[in-house]
């Protein structure tokens, strides 16, 4: 199934309509017909229209099902299944006509299978709820969501590792603190970056298998009379049966999983974001943008601005307030269906129609980025090279805090003397602690001091070839 963008109809540019001509499934209760206000404020077509083709599938799964119960003459069945698929094709190459009189997206795909079939579109509705409808197609849409933005994330980190490999052997400056820490290899902090995705990916793989449950069957919310047969639908749509009417039209669990799946990774993105605005700034200098991924200013000849990675920024914060919008509306809600759940859909679009931009221009911004090599490597010496004087003396049986306390009066020397760590004296060394006379100077260097690590997942660059082989062979089997 292909995943369909948000598209809104253009039903609200027509003239209200007359109540004999409104297609309500619910109009038998009431003497007069609902204020025009009302109607706005209760319609959700504006929005759940994309749903449309969801609907349709699901009402093919449904139909089929009908005829196979008997619960519908076989040629009904067919009848309406070829109906649907019409209205399938129309949706699909948006020749789909919306008008006011659609309160909903399941009344306007009923309407127009009505104007194909006749009445026996009417029958459709047999054995089915509005309520178990709606969970479904919102099952469907989350399911096929979360697979593209998956398969987004893959991308993404394939970019990661093409990069890292290739720039395997840049020393980079560590920070903590937004200060200048240790020297790191680029490409582990790359791969940094890919471990946060691959489990942004578990999570999303975990979202897609909870909407992958079809509430079909359930009907309002205690089951119907009808003898369904909820097990063939799931699996004419590839999905798994409900357990309990009651909670399968009345869970949001698979909308929450996909919006934290959302909102986790928009947080990793910003994170990622906001570095490559610093490095891409003058004050740190390390990388430039490709001009196809940057944009200038309207005042200002001079700008080139990363916008694309200040939007992953400013994008994040929906993300998060469509998880808490969600998160709010369910807290409140007894069991059952309460037009409340209306609200669970546009933040879920909102949030996946955030997050697949993101995702989309990610791969071409990393790729074709370029690398100030040596400022860089400058960046990554002097101070950032203090704590390997720490191990090397620790190493040689010096307790910690006191190797702690040399290098950092060392360290003051050098401010005194204005000399990076690199250049300071021997007699320096020496005078800071007589252990470092036997110091070998190449460990002060930022290449010597990633290749001393030996620890396991480190940035020495035996662990990082490791981690990289580690990383082809996950993208490998994910593919």
């Amino acid at each position: 199934m292909a995943y369909y963008p948000l598209k809104r109809p253009p039903y609200a540019r027509l003239p209200p309509m007359s109540s004999d001509e409104r297609n309500r499934l619910w109009g038998g209760r009431f003497g007069s017909s609902p204020a025009e206000a009302f109607e706005r404020l209760n319609a959700s077509i504006p929005f759940d229209a994309r749903l449309a083709p969801y609907d349709i599938r699901g009402s093919i799964a449904h139909a089929t099902m009908l005829g196979e119960r008997g619960i519908l003459a076989p040629e009904e069945s067919r009848e309406i299944v070829r109906g649907l698929e019409a209205v399938l094709a129309e949706v699909e190459a948006g020749e789909f006509s919306w008008t006011l009189e659609d309160e909903d997206v399941h009344t306007a795909v009923e309407r127009r299978l009505k104007e194909l079939v006749g009445e026996v579109a009417l029958r459709l509705h047999t054995g089915r709820s509005r309520n178990d409808q709606v969970a479904l197609d919102l099952h469907l849409f989350a399911r096929e969501a979360a697979g593209e933005v998956r398969d987004g994330v893959l991308e993404a980190m394939r970019a990661l590792v093409e990069v890292a490999e290739s720039n395997r052997d840049l020393v980079f400056p560590g920070y903590t603190h937004l200060q200048r820490a240790q020297p790191l290899l680029l490409s582990h902090h790359l791969l940094a970056h890919f471990e946060a995705l691959k489990r942004d990916l578990r999570r999303l793989e975990a979202a897609r298998e909870a909407a992958g449950v079809s509430p079909l069957g359930a009907a309002a919310l205690g089951g119907t009379p009808h003898s369904v047969d909820p097990s063939s639908t799931a699996e004419k749509l590839g999905m798994q049966p409900f357990s309990n009417s009651l909670d399968a039209v009345s869970e949001r669990d698979f909308v929450l999983d996909l919006l934290y799946a959302c909102a986790v990774l928009g947080v990793h993105l910003s994170r990622l974001g906001e570095e490559w605005v610093l490095w891409t700034s003058s004050e740190f200098g390390f990388a430039t943008l490709d001009d196809a991924y940057s944009s200038g200013s309207s005042i200002m000849p001079q700008k080139k601005n990363p916008d694309a990675y200040e939007l992953m920024r400013g994008k994040t914060g929906r993300l998060i307030g469509d998880l808490n919008a969600v998160l709010v509306t369910l807290k409140g809600l007894s069991l059952g269906y309460s037009k409340d759940l209306q609200e669970d859909k546009e933040p879920l679009f909102d949030a996946v129609d955030a997050v697949r931009p993101m995702l989309t221009v990610l791969p071409g911004m990393l790729r074709t980025a370029r690398f100030d090599r040596e400022r860089i490597l400058r960046a990554a010496g002097g101070f950032a090279l203090a704590t390997e004087l720490a191990d090397f003396l620790a190493a040689r049986g010096v307790p910690f805090r006191e190797a702690h306390r040399a290098v950092g009066g060392l360290v003051r020397r050098c401010e005194e003397l204005g000399v990076p760590l690199e250049e300071v004296p021997g007699e320096q060394l020496v005078a800071a602690h007589p252990v470092l006379a036997e110091l070998p100077r190449e460990l002060l260097t930022p290449r010597g001091s990633v290749a001393i690590k030996k620890s396991p997942g480190s940035t020495s660059p035996q662990s990082v070839e490791a981690q990289l082989g580690t990383a082809r062979r996950f993208l490998n089997a994910s593919s």
